[in-house]
């Protein structure tokens, strides 16, 4: 592949000039030490090749389309990158786990850890999705290798090579996520030392998590907080100045987005990663982001006005970012005026790294063997085909769900989903039939496990969560909601089985349900009690189009997550049948 120094190139599409006050050559006249830094963020598992609608190709320096991605073809491109540099810096920006790709999920996330291992990453700042299970499952599990539940069952799988799971060969880092005292869930930076002639330069690391992971939508951890993402970069830049280090980079996965439809030019960047770009002290050399899956290689001038690269590096191991500084030999500064970066794509020309390939074929493999283990029966189809009131019978099963699992952690008065939500994505994916799939293992009215997982969820967790009656009132008033030109969007929540409730359509627009209509356990909705209800936090923040939900809500209380949850009920009920649609009704 190519190496080409992208950065002088994307300055003249922004409009900057390099130049940041340091002799070309550095140190006397002495040539520069180079650093390469080799990055990639938010791979999310993607361990096998992804396919065109999980974002597969990419679209190429000349625009047309190059099939790109799979752990094997990236070991491969990361090989040619950093063949021939000494100093190689090898790291990931965040993202890196909480995989959507079932073989990787139905493992713990395991599978993606030996990737990364054998990758080769040094290090990683805190993603948002780092932390989707609990800070106890980054620091303990994922990093030191702790086991929890089973082993064998529910972690600590044993790996490609026959070698129990035994945590990350690399650190991760935040600089502004902390617990609810204010003190750090892991350090906020780390420190690499390069050589070159018999001397040693320090390289600073820091990490950034995008800010809203603590009540995000996957992440949700409301036992974290979020400091101020720019104050924390400039704390930790200063900290690392005091101990001598003079090249600093920020790592932060926070993201953007650019108006240059391929991936290694830049073109009116915005975003918050472009913000604080333009923010953060000038200690900082150059900017790794991610979280958007965004593809850009840009220069932003910081506040002193000298440049420095930004870039971030798509998604899924489509791509590879590089930064090639070029430090000061007799100050350890990095010289940005010769300092280059480029994005690689990870194109499938290439023949697959074997060891990586062997990797791949392991864990591909587990996963089929874990699709096919029965979790339930069904006497009848559970759909996502709505009656005229938008109740199905998938949609009242996932609201048992979400019921059944909040008992299990407290006090619960009622379970509700989106069953067609207002805005944003449905966990509601597939159906559950009584039909066989002519899948491994399937049978007449037998379910799956990866049919499960298939059918409900998308990696968000259940909160239950604190509403008067008056605002449960108010977030089943915004089941209809006006749209710009006028006409009236449906979109139905289904209720638990302990609920029943009827509306009139006749009615305006946020006067449809009485609260009188509305009956939890047989009891008429009491507008002044505070009842404890069930929903995905996806639903809980807003994200639906419920903004009641997001308003009112008080005491979250974080369970388990969908497609665990989801199976963990069917494993428990065994042989479960249709309810009627009958949860909800029309008056008139």
């Amino acid at each position: 592949m190519r190496r080409a120094p992208r950065l002088v190139s994307t300055l003249v599409l922004i409009g900057v000039g390099l130049g940041g006050g340091h002799a070309a050559a550095g140190g006397g006249g002495q040539a520069p030490v180079p650093v390469q830094l080799v990055s990639i963020t938010d791979f999310h598992g993607y361990l096998k090749p992804p396919s065109p609608a999980d974002g597969g190709t990419i679209a190429g320096p000349d625009g047309k389309p190059q099939v790109v991605g799979g752990a094997a073809y990236l070991a491969t491109h990361l090989k040619t990158i950093r063949a021939g540099h000494r100093n190689s810096i090898m790291f990931a920006d965040g993202d890196s786990f909480a995989g959507w790709p079932f073989e990787v999920d139905a493992h713990g996330d395991e599978p993606t850890i030996e990737t990364l291992n054998a990758l080769g990453v040094e290090f990683s700042s805190v993603g948002n999705h780092e932390l989707d299970v609990s800070k106890s499952f980054l620091v303990d599990h994922m990093t030191k290798g702790k086991c929890f539940g089973t082993p064998g069952v529910d972690s600590c799988f044993k790996d490609s090579t026959g070698r129990r799971f035994h945590g990350a060969d690399f650190d991760f880092q935040t600089a502004n996520i902390v617990d609810k005292k204010g003190r750090p869930i892991v350090a906020p930076y780390t420190i690499r030392w390069v050589s070159d002639h018999g001397r040693s330069f320090p390289v600073g690391f820091i990490g950034l998590t995008v800010p809203d992971a603590p009540v995000g939508s996957t992440s949700y951890q409301p036992d974290l907080k979020a400091l101020d993402p720019t104050e924390s970069a400039n704390r930790a830049a200063a900290e690392l100045t005091r101990r001598g280090v003079k090249a600093i980079v920020l790592n932060m996965h926070e993201g953007g987005t650019d108006a240059s439809p391929t991936y290694d030019n830049c073109v009116n960047p915005t975003g918050p990663a472009i913000e604080l770009a333009r923010k953060v002290t000038p200690q900082i050399d150059a900017i790794v982001t991610g979280h958007w899956h965004s593809a850009f290689n840009c220069s932003i001038p910081d506040p002193a006005g000298n440049p420095r690269p930004v870039v971030e590096a798509a998604n899924h191991g489509r791509l590879i970012s590089e930064i090639n500084l070029q430090l000061d030999r007799r100050t350890g500064e990095v010289l940005r005026d010769l300092t280059t970066s480029t994005n690689h794509a990870v194109t499938r020309d290439v023949t697959p790294d074997p060891k990586l390939q062997k990797i791949v074929d392991y864990w591909s493999a587990a996963g089929e063997r874990k699709y096919a283990e029965p979790v339930a029966t069904v006497t009848g189809d559970f759909t996502r085909t709505a009656n005229a009131v938008g109740e199905s019978t998938m949609a009242d099963l996932a609201a048992d769900v979400h019921l059944w699992t909040a008992r299990s952690f407290g006090k619960t008065d009622l379970g509700l989903i989106a069953a067609k939500p207002a805005t944003g994505s449905t966990a509601l994916r597939g159906d559950l039939l009584v039909a066989n799939s002519n899948k491994p293992g399937d049978a007449d009215g037998r379910v799956l496990l990866g049919e499960s997982w298939e059918a409900y969820g998308y990696g968000n967790p259940v909160l239950t969560v604190s509403l008067t009656g008056a605002e449960l009132d108010s977030v089943l008033e915004q089941q209809w909601q006006t749209q710009p030109n006028g006409t009236v969007k449906f979109a139905p929540l289904a209720a638990s089985k302990n609920v029943r409730y009827s509306f009139d359509a006749s009615r305006p627009v946020g006067d449809r349900v009485d609260p009188k209509d509305v009956l939890i356990d047989g009891v008429a909705l009491d507008p002044a009690k505070t009842y404890r209800v069930a929903a995905l936090a996806y639903t809980v923040i807003g994200a639906d189009g419920y903004t009641a939900f997001k308003s009112y809500y008080t005491d979250p209380v974080r369970t388990d997550t969908d497609h665990e949850t989801f199976a963990s009920y069917l494993r428990a009920h065994k042989t479960i049948t249709p309810a009627p649609r009958d949860r909800v009704t029309q008056k008139g």
